[in-house]
């Protein structure tokens, strides 16, 4: 089976992490490999990117304020505004576009505005120049890049994660780099990186061996995991509804965050992480080749919408739209190919996010029924990719076929 996601772990990756210890300078040294590959002065590393997020709101002395951010992106982004005592205010995408609309963000602006979060969605960039007039017109809002999905692209030679305060990266085995589970923030400034560590220092605990053993246990259990045999089966077990415990991390009604977010990212993980930030330049050269062979296959089919064809995109996912997304990835899997629905909600339409405030006309509550996440991992060689999209006009062809 293709899978829709696999993260590219090799012999290195293991052994960093069976070199036993619990030195906290493994941390450090994953910080300044991350701070060089970003080409920024300083970066900080945290359990989770949704801690990291946690910790630069509380470092910017923000609470009970606004915090502007897209009604489309993954809802730990709220989760973590609300757990810092302040509250989302969400604004709807372009109508063509999966990004955060920033034509909205002036009708959102009140005086208890605290931030923006800015999110790159699905490795797109987001437009600079837009938030170039914001800067402009609200020096005083800090702008947070949330670069979970997109890391370091850029938008017309310009890397988005500089372009603000600082950026913000979780760093699960389902990004684009990993270690194993983890956050990261980036800054380019000194004073706020040495004000951020200071306040991670105040609200985590070090990290346990036992957390480390667990993190050992579950890297050891990914190898086999996306094998083609085995991830077969467990995507059987995950259609059944007997892995929900452990695939569903959200639910609609709740605002939570993970158990162990305020302890301290392990060694083990920082020690994988650095590794990872060696391999970061292959994994994204093979993301851009899958996504050129996508664009050129799939090109012109009237049903599909496309993302937009950006140089500077990171293709955390290759997303395309169509009403037919249920069928095609029905279809597809029957062939052996699994399809992704990665953000497969509209966070105001949640229960727990009910009563929030959410400014557009709704462009974003057609998504979670029509995108489609193409696989772009470096599991998916260049000949899957083209058979990936040979199975989707197939199948397009034979839904139109149907309706005749």
């Amino acid at each position: 089976m293709i899978s829709r996601l696999r993260p590219t772990l090799g012999f290195a990756e293991l052994r960093a992490a069976l070199s036993w210890n619990q030195h906290h300078q493994d941390v450090q040294r994953f910080e300044k490999a991350f701070a060089k590959l970003a080409g920024q002065h300083q970066s900080v590393a945290f359990p989770y990117g949704r801690t990291g997020l946690l910790a630069i709101l509380q470092t910017l002395g923000l609470h009970g304020r606004e915090i502007i951010c897209p009604a489309y992106t993954c809802v730990v982004v709220p989760h973590a505004i609300v757990t810092s005592g302040n509250r989302p205010v969400f604004l709807d995408t372009y109508p063509q576009g999966m990004n955060m609309d920033l034509g909205l963000v002036d009708q959102a602006i009140t005086k208890g505005t605290g931030a923006i979060i800015a999110t790159s969605v699905f490795g797109q960039p987001a437009d600079l120049d837009a938030l170039d007039v914001i800067r402009s017109t609200h020096p005083e809002i800090p702008i947070i890049q949330d670069c979970a999905h997109s890391f370091f692209c850029e938008w017309n030679g310009r890397p988005v994660h500089k372009a603000g305060l600082c950026a913000v990266y979780g760093l699960n085995i389902s990004k684009i780099m990993t270690s194993i589970f983890g956050g990261i923030v980036t800054t380019d400034d000194s004073d706020f990186a040495s004000a951020l560590r200071a306040q991670r220092e105040q609200i985590l605990s070090p990290a346990t061996i036992l957390k480390s053993i667990k993190r050992l246990l579950y890297l050891i259990s990914v190898y086999p995991a996306f094998t083609p045999t085995i991830y077969g089966l467990i995507n059987r077990m995950e259609r059944s509804g007997l892995l929900d415990k452990f695939v569903k991390y959200y639910d609609p009604g709740i605002i939570d965050m993970p158990e162990d977010y305020l302890q301290a990212m392990t060694p083990l993980e920082a020690r994988v992480g650095t590794i990872q930030c060696y391999r970061y330049p292959d994994i994204v050269a093979h993301r851009r080749k899958l996504a050129q062979i996508y664009f050129g296959e799939l090109a012109g089919i009237p049903e599909l919408r496309l993302p937009p064809r950006d140089t500077g995109a990171t293709y955390s996912h290759f997303v395309i739209r169509t009403p037919a997304a249920t069928y095609l990835r029905d279809y597809c899997l029957d062939r052996g190919i699994q399809l992704g629905n990665l953000i497969d909600y509209h966070i105001p339409d949640m229960a727990a996010y009910s009563d929030a405030v959410h400014i557009g006309v709704g462009n974003a509550r057609q998504l979670p029924e029509q995108v489609i996440n193409l696989p772009v991992h470096t599991g998916c060689s260049t000949y899957q990719a083209k058979r990936l999209a040979r199975t989707i006009k197939n199948s397009l062809r034979n839904l139109a076929s149907q309706q005749i």
